[in-house]
């Protein structure tokens, strides 16, 4: 363990690691938060939170969760093919088909599972059936800017969740540069074969940069390859973009049988971190026969299904949303709001949704950024300088008021005045 505490230590004189804090209370944006290094407590306004519709505290959210903890216990201590499965998953499975117009869905307990479940289903399928060979190979190409869990998922695509099958043919992995169409079919025109299954996966709305893929050129490429599979990891998109939060598909005037009138194969992931009030994950699809092959997978059969609480809460908040809709809008005027106000006052935020990137100078550190504004302002934002180009990561949501916005557009304003008078005295 020497060489990992060398570098532990080396990192923390270089001020590389994030600052780590831990809430004791929230009230709406408010948030109790204790600085874990020094024990400082402060009440803060965040703008760093993933509930973007607020359904995180909602009465009817919580009391779902309180319910199904009374009615199934807090865990169903199994997998859903054993002994696992209950009517509240049934429940947000259909609720999610509805939502993304897809008819068959599988529950997972995060992302990252889902993910690595769709490889390993779609790739090497379950077990061998005796008297059934696949011979095809498979081509996965992925946006270069994709999320964590597509990388890992598409990285260990070549074996199915780490074991090796003699009957799994080869697959091939591409990347093709952030949101260039051009070389998506390049790319597939240079290393699609006649017999391969292909599969094309990309962030719906990117997480770190908050744009949006461009979901009917991608449809015009991929109906060139008949079959083609389109795999949409809709994280940052569900309940955030759509007229009625529906996600990318609603967002471009879609809806997923036009991909499949195109012959086009559409699949979804949501997930319930965001919008949903919850966690975990799930994969919806019009081909009835990837759910079960899904559910054999590694990181289904081999882990809990979703508990009772966390699953009462997604469905409830799905519920919410679709009653609801006026949620949506109100994030989405938020967004509007806040991404004009920051450039009004020639902050340069990127992207397009409630993910709003805000690129600083390079004289600008984001850490020391973000805990001044914390410090002297009570704002709470993400510096970003770790895992991705260095930026601030703010999110709007649906709770944000215009006085909140504009009390974090003067923070930020005072703050970057105030370090540009440090760095020029320096």
């Amino acid at each position: 363990m020497q060489v990992v505490k060398e570098y532990f230590q080396r990192g923390e004189e270089q001020g590389l690691f994030p600052d780590e804090f831990i809430c004791h209370s929230r009230d709406g944006n408010l948030v109790e938060i204790e600085e874990a290094d020094t024990g400082t407590r402060r009440t803060v306004l965040t703008f760093c939170t993933n509930d973007v519709l607020g359904l995180v505290q909602n009465q009817a959210v919580q009391q779902a969760a309180i319910d199904a903890v009374l009615h199934y216990g807090t865990s169903n201590s199994s997998c859903s093919v054993l002994s696992g499965r209950i009517d509240l998953h049934r429940q947000l499975e259909n609720e999610i088909s509805e939502f993304k117009h897809l008819p068959h869905t599988q529950l997972f307990l995060n992302a990252w599972m889902a993910m690595q479940a769709l490889m390993d289903g779609f790739c090497h399928l379950a077990i061998q059936v005796p008297g059934f060979q696949n011979t095809r190979e498979t081509l996965i190409l992925t946006d270069v800017l994709n999320h964590g869990c597509i990388v890992s998922a598409i990285a260990n695509a070549g074996n199915r969740s780490g074991k090796l099958f003699s009957h799994s043919p080869r697959v091939r992995v591409r990347a093709y540069r952030h949101c260039d169409m051009e070389d998506l079919a390049r790319k597939l025109k240079r290393y699609a074969r006649p017999d391969d299954r292909i599969m094309v996966v990309s962030d719906a709305v990117f997480s770190m940069d908050g744009d949006i893929a461009p979901l009917p050129e991608m449809i015009d490429i991929l109906s060139n390859y008949e079959g083609s599979v389109l795999v949409m990891d809709e994280a940052h998109a569900s309940g955030a973009i759509g007229a009625t939060g529906r996600g990318i598909y609603e967002h471009f005037g879609l809806l997923p049988q036009q991909a499949i009138e195109r012959g086009v194969i559409p699949l979804i992931m949501t997930t319930f971190s965001k919008f949903a009030a919850s966690a975990g994950a799930a994969i919806s699809s019009h081909v009835a026969e990837l759910i079960p092959i899904l559910n054999y997978s590694p990181t289904s059969i081999g882990t809990i299904s979703l508990p009772p609480p966390t699953t009462a809460a997604a469905l409830e908040s799905i519920r919410q949303v679709r009653q609801h809709p006026e949620m949506v809008h109100r994030l989405q005027e938020n967004t509007r709001y806040l991404r004009d106000r920051l450039l009004e006052n020639d902050f340069m935020a990127i992207g397009e949704t409630n993910v709003i990137p805000v690129v600083l100078p390079t004289d600008l550190n984001p850490k020391f950024f973000a805990r001044k504004l914390m410090h002297d302002h009570g704002l709470w934002v993400s510096p970003i300088w770790f895992i991705a180009k260095p930026r601030l990561r703010i999110t709007a949501n649906a709770l944000h008021t215009r006085d909140e916005m504009d009390r974090l557009i003067t923070g930020m304003t005072e703050v970057r005045d105030a370090l540009y008078k440090t760095t020029i005295s320096a």
